[in-house]
């Protein structure tokens, strides 16, 4: 299954796609993430870390199995429709788009948020309109000149992005304190268990990484490699980031909730320091949306490829730089208009659950997939050891994530496969009358 017959030229090589699942999943979290984990769990925040590492490994791994079968470009959305269908992709589609926009919208708020801190602009609305104007229309303008400037800009960020985080967590193991790593009380299976809730939402983001792999060379190798390789750099960097953090700030850390890693560099380095990592994250956040109008606009152009989508032109390949440059622009237009709009915190509670189940979905692929002799290819694919063990447990560690969530998220997310149920539906009756 590839892109051949789309014109688009498979350029992304291991390091290319390890850096794009990197630079999407390390976004604005992790500068924030440290001090809200310790709020739950104190010192033994670590715990959370080892725990949610192992559910994420399982998730991933069926991530990679099911990445090395089907390669053609759409990531997730293609995993699922050529698993179990149009309605299953079309729900997969919208869901995932729509949670992907508004989070890059709140993310380029963010960004701005920062950019103002550093050189204390005013509020003013008609900058920020010119802003987000020059950050979508730069980037979109870049992904449209052709594939590499795109991959070679992310693995740039993702350099810049890692180096101050890096920097920080080795210096400041000089001034780490064994007594702030000790606690004197395990956490209850329960309390790790919802705080590993949180760990994986700042695990989240491969999905949308994965939605070039129709543009990756050796598919079938440089999938399944380059997901189990940038997952096992993202856990020691957060399981690093933590330790470092909680080593040096001890009990005060979940005083700062707003900067934690700031206030760490600003008690080992000073005032640099604390200048050091704001601008890093303010890197860190323009890497994850450079990465996401590099891989989410794929998804627009496979749904339409498979008519999930009913506009065509969402599918054209540009003549000159063979990127699909319609649904670039689409993409970054509405990432422009949502950022205008504002913050969207009840879309983010759709956009949660969303990724859960969008995983949940990936999870049971790979049992249906090894099923379905249609799947069956002469080419040396990735292959899960113990059967269907791993599936299985990815499934059930998801369905324990999913029963963690309140009531009001369990309730929209039925709400919105509900509304969107009955617009795949008239759409299929649309197109049904119009062959008749």
């Amino acid at each position: 299954m590839n892109d051949i017959k789309n014109n688009l030229k498979r350029e992304i090589g291991l390091i290319g796609l390890s850096a794009n699942i990197i630079n999407i999943v390390i976004g604005a979290g992790i500068f924030v993430l440290p001090a809200i984990v310790a709020a739950d769990l104190g010192a033994a925040s670590i715990l959370a870390y080892l725990f949610c590492g192992v559910l994420i490994t399982l998730i991933m791994l069926c991530f990679a199995e099911v990445g090395s079968k089907i390669t053609a470009t759409g990531g997730v959305y293609t995993y699922i429709e050529k698993s179990f269908g149009a309605y299953a992709g079309f729900l997969t589609a919208i869901l995932f788009l729509f949670s992907n926009i508004t989070g890059t919208a709140a993310v380029a708020n963010a960004i701005i948020n920062i950019i103002a801190q550093i050189f204390q602009i005013p509020e003013n609305p008609f900058i920020r309109v010119l802003f987000f104007l020059f950050l979508f229309g730069g980037l979109a303008y870049i992904n449209i000149l052709g594939l590499k400037k795109g991959v070679g800009l992310v693995k740039m960020i993702t350099l810049l992005k890692l180096s101050p985080l890096l920097l920080i967590a080795l210096i400041g193991f000089k001034d780490v304190s064994l007594v702030n790593l000790q606690w004197e009380v395990t956490p209850s299976f329960q309390q790790i268990g919802t705080t590993s809730l949180i760990l994986f939402f700042a695990f989240s983001g491969a999905g949308s990484a994965l939605s070039v792999n129709g543009e990756v060379k050796n598919a079938q190798k440089t999938i399944p490699r380059a997901i189990l390789l940038s997952t096992v750099i993202i856990l020691i960097i957060y399981m690093i980031i933590q330790t470092v953090a909680q080593g040096v700030l001890g009990a005060s850390l979940p005083l700062f909730l707003e900067n934690p890693l700031g206030e760490v560099a600003n008690k080992i380095i000073g005032p640099v320091g604390f200048t050091l990592l704001t601008i890093g994250a303010g890197v860190s956040m323009f890497g994850n949306v450079s990465s996401k109008v590099l891989s989410t606009p794929r998804v627009f152009f496979a749904a339409s490829r498979d008519q999930i989508i009913p506009f065509k032109k969402l599918s054209k390949v540009h003549q000159k730089y063979t990127t699909p440059h319609i649904s670039i622009i689409v993409y970054a237009s509405l990432c422009f208009l949502f950022s205008i709009a504002g913050g969207f915190k009840e879309l983010a509670i759709i956009s949660s659950a969303t990724s859960l189940l969008i995983a949940l979905g990936i999870s049971i692929a790979v049992i249906k997939l090894r099923i379905d002799k249609r799947f069956e290819t002469d080419l040396k694919t990735f292959k899960i050891p113990g059967g269907f063990t791993i599936p299985i447990l990815s499934s059930i560690a998801i369905l324990w994530f999913l029963s963690n969530l309140s009531l009001n998220k369990m309730i929209a997310v039925g709400i919105s496969i509900v509304i969107l149920s009955i617009i795949y539906f008239l759409i299929i009756s649309k197109i049904g009358k119009k062959k008749e």
